[in-house]
């Protein structure tokens, strides 16, 4: 299965309000949107480690203020999980319980089940020890459920019912990846017939283009066929900057992470090696189109995958604020 946890976290991160609101309503109408929101991901990666159940960039923790007025806060903790895992609700649990000590405030944790198994609906965790009971229960969100009315997802004016519609297309096209080029053109042509700003198409086709990744062949058709239209609509929006960064990152980062990830593999593992050797290519290659000199590679490459995630998610959010 495609890996949707890059760019599941740019979506909560982007679109988080039209998140409530596509998947939970009745939480919408009780937060203080105007307000504002905090995210605390540096708190629940810190509560992560100290719960020794790894870090998973996909878990979001965000605070704001309920339309109530009361002088609290409360805290939505989102799980996004795309693949069925037997120790998932008791991560739920001790991510729960490790927030509500640090925090000592209301909390709600929130699940959404990507993965393509229908009868897979983790929602509880519990258990009962001589009398001593627990029974922990979270709201869940099954993307699988929206496929049943794509024409609804396809019509809404709700920027995250595209991305549940991506991911949704992207499941069921695996294996099939003509069908995934002539969905991924469907689904970005209607970016630039709503009347959507510049920032608002560009951060769109990200998403779409990330989750719905294509052989090098029909990619390159794809972008071909996005010339067309916005050709068509006067609009070069992804034409400039992003489409440089990731030809730029496929030939490059392919070419010497692969070598580099290689070397590295013989002393720390295939795997973790290669890519340690990727992500230091991808480094290198957008230091180099931002001017700037970021590490030299053998320092990158004796960094952790975490580091090496973290300077990488710098360095891009430089390159969209710059063309911005």
């Amino acid at each position: 299965m495609t890996n949707f946890d890059s760019p599941w976290k740019e979506v909560l991160d982007v679109y988080f309000e039209a998140f409530i609101l596509f998947c939970f309503p009745e939480l919408h109408v009780q937060i203080d949107w105007p307000h504002g929101r905090k995210s605390l991901d540096k708190e629940l990666q810190q509560i992560a480690v100290e719960g020794e159940i790894g870090l998973r960039i996909v878990d979001k923790l965000v605070e704001v203020r309920l339309l109530s007025g009361e002088v609290r806060w409360l805290l939505i903790h989102v799980e996004v999980q795309s693949q069925p895992n037997v120790s998932f609700t008791r991560r739920m649990f001790v991510y729960f319980y490790r927030i509500f000590d640090k925090y000592d405030k209301p909390l709600v944790s929130l699940a959404i089940l990507g993965d393509d198994n229908p009868e897979w609906r983790p929602k509880t965790f519990g258990q009962d020890v001589f009398g001593c009971r627990i029974n922990f229960e979270f709201p869940i969100v099954k993307l699988l459920d929206f496929a049943k009315d794509i024409e609804t997802l396809e019509r809404s004016q709700n920027p995250f019912a595209t991305v549940v519609l991506a991911h949704l297309i992207t499941l069921q096209t695996a294996g099939n990846p003509r069908d995934r080029c002539d969905w991924k053109l469907r689904l970005v042509r209607p970016l630039y017939e709503k009347g959507k700003s510049r920032a608002e198409v560009r951060q769109m086709f990200r998403v779409i283009d990330w989750m719905m990744d294509l052989p090098r062949n029909l990619e390159l058709q794809f972008r071909a066929d996005v010339d067309l239209i916005e050709q068509e609509k006067s609009m070069p929006y992804v034409t400039s900057i992003d489409r440089l960064i990731r030809e730029e990152i496929e030939a490059e980062a392919s070419k010497a992470g692969l070598e580099r990830g290689l070397k590295q593999g013989l002393e720390q593992g295939l795997e973790q090696g290669l890519e340690k050797g990727q992500l230091a290519g991808k480094i290198e290659i957008i230091g180099q189109l931002l001017g700037e000199l970021v590490l030299p590679m053998n320092e990158l490459v004796s960094k952790s995958i975490e580091e090496l995630q973290a300077i990488l998610s710098q360095l891009q959010e430089q390159l969209r604020s710059r063309d911005q």
